[in-house]
């Protein structure tokens, strides 16, 4: 008896068989368009988010700083005496100062490094161990992401090379920095920074540009620092 292993349907029931239900392919399509318009909604609200953020937090620093002014005309008046004033144990999640650097047109503000949205995450952050501006000899150290998305502050960093300039607005001064030195690192979870310790620096972190193994390391030296 002949037996044939490979007998083949007919070709209209084969075509049946092959041919996917198109209650199926609307399925999957509307899984695929919800997927997608998540995602593009997350992005737009985080967005939306940050420019409240913002917003807010330029009011409040705007304020702040009204508040400074006056406080510093009054302390002025008082024939040279001086009085040491030590630094609240108390802070808030508003920003503090921003950095600003004009050929990315970059301009963000920043929290106070014991704030919970001194946070990558959130926005750009004062590392661990930094130094304020107005320390002399000091290493303003801020990272930031870089790459898609809402929080990708630092994404044009790589726009830059020496000699360009950076600026930090903090407590009503503007201190101007230079960038000296911009290197690379591998990614291993710390940070080796290289500077001239007889400056007053600032050090901007972030991922390479199309490179997801490394981080670049800018550093920049203050040139001078004038008043608001």
């Amino acid at each position: 008896m002949e037996l044939n292993l490979c007998k083949r349907m007919p070709r209209n029931q084969e075509y049946n068989k092959k041919r996917i239900s198109p209650s199926v392919v609307a399925i999957v399509g509307a899984i695929l368009t919800l997927t997608g318009g998540f995602f593009i909604s997350y992005n737009y609200i985080q967005s939306k988010k940050v420019i409240a953020y913002d917003y807010m937090a330029n009011a409040f620093y705007e304020k702040n700083q009204t508040n400074k002014d006056i406080a510093s005309q009054i302390t002025e008046s008082t024939e040279g005496e001086t009085e040491k004033v030590e630094e609240s144990d108390t802070y808030t999640d508003e920003y503090i100062g921003y950095l600003t650097i004009p050929k990315i047109n970059l301009h963000k503000g920043f929290v106070d490094r014991r704030s919970t949205e001194n946070d990558v995450e959130k926005n750009i952050m004062i590392v661990e161990g930094s130094n304020y501006p107005d320390v002399k000899r000091g290493n303003f150290i801020i990272a930031g992401h870089s790459g898609t998305g809402w929080k990708a502050f630092f994404n044009d960093l790589y726009q830059l090379t020496t000699g360009d300039t950076a600026e930090v607005t903090y407590k009503g001064k503007r201190y101007i920095y230079k960038i000296t030195n911009i290197y690379k690192q591998q990614k291993t979870g710390k940070i080796a920074i290289y500077r001239n310790y007889d400056k007053t620096t600032l050090t901007l972190v972030t991922c390479t540009n199309n490179d997801d193994t490394t981080q670049t390391i800018y550093i920049a030296e203050l040139q001078k620092v004038e008043e608001e």
